[in-house]
């Protein structure tokens, strides 16, 4: 079956009402862009505070210099927000699907693809609003990446902001009910910000243990972390943009086969019922 034809501003008019609508709960949920925001705030105040006089940093790229811990850290509380955010944004799905709001935006004569697409879209502009609000913060806290570096990361941020919402959109795919979701969320964000190179670097990993470091090593997470890191110094890690694009590829792929009705979750739904 041949997609329909739209002209350019229908396209435009389908995509402004889904971000719109994500934009509007956004706001109605305050409390989500406060935690979003207390999580990071609290590992950098507080933990990476503490951990200063002991996990200070060597000369390690992309610093040129010695760093102390906070600054190190940084990159990988943005991108926790990112993470956070897509998997929180996902949940929004699972919540929809319960309501039956879902089949109203599954059922429009746009392509799939581009629905979920949208949808993804509205959720990483949300995300990237959360993080250059803790980066301002983090400026008044002595961190400061060069000026450009705020405008080069923005890339970064939407590359890495797409492939974790798409990693959340597919799990979405597969969970019924919205208390399964939750816990599924504890069991895939923890281990993906702590076996990643948030919070120390690969290299010291393999000193205390390689199968960890192996581990951290095979993390998706891991290289949206130096993504963001790299762009924030103006540098860019060529083989951290070449996984988190093909992860975002892979998690994207199956989330848009896991929504189609002849295919996925609604087609095993079907033969069930």
């Amino acid at each position: 079956m041949t997609e329909r034809r739209f002209p350019a501003s229908a396209w435009a008019t389908a995509f402004r009402g889904i971000a719109w609508r994500e934009t509007l709960r956004f706001v109605q949920q305050r409390g989500r862009f406060l935690a979003a925001l207390v999580r990071p705030l609290v590992w950098l105040f507080i933990f990476a505070a503490g951990f200063r006089a002991v996990l200070g940093l060597s000369i390690t790229p992309p610093y040129q210099t010695y760093v102390l811990y906070e600054v190190y850290v940084t990159p990988g509380l943005v991108a926790m927000i990112q993470l956070f955010n897509g998997m929180q944004s996902s949940l929004s799905m699972v919540y929809d699907r319960e309501t039956g709001a879902m089949r109203t935006l599954l059922v429009s004569p746009f392509p799939r693809w581009f629905l979920l697409g949208s949808k993804l879209m509205a959720g990483v502009i949300v995300s990237i609003i959360q993080a250059y609000a803790f980066l301002l913060i983090a400026w008044f806290w002595d961190i400061r990446p060069p000026a450009w570096g705020y405008v080069a990361v923005l890339p970064a941020l939407v590359l890495s902001g797409l492939m974790l919402g798409a990693l959340g959109l597919f799990l979405s795919s597969a969970i019924r009910q919205l208390e399964n979701f939750a816990g599924v969320m504890n069991f895939v964000i923890f281990p993906m910000f702590f076996a990643s190179s948030a919070l120390y670097p690969l290299w010291r990993m393999q000193e205390s243990s390689p199968l960890l470091h192996d581990i951290c090593a095979a993390n998706p997470f891991t290289y949206a972390v130096e993504l963001i890191r790299f762009a924030l110094y103006l540098q860019i890690n060529w083989q951290a943009l070449e996984i988190v694009a093909g992860c975002l590829a892979v998690f994207f792929g199956g989330a848009v086969f896991m929504y189609d009705p002849a295919k996925g979750l609604w087609a095993r739904r079907k033969e069930r019922g």
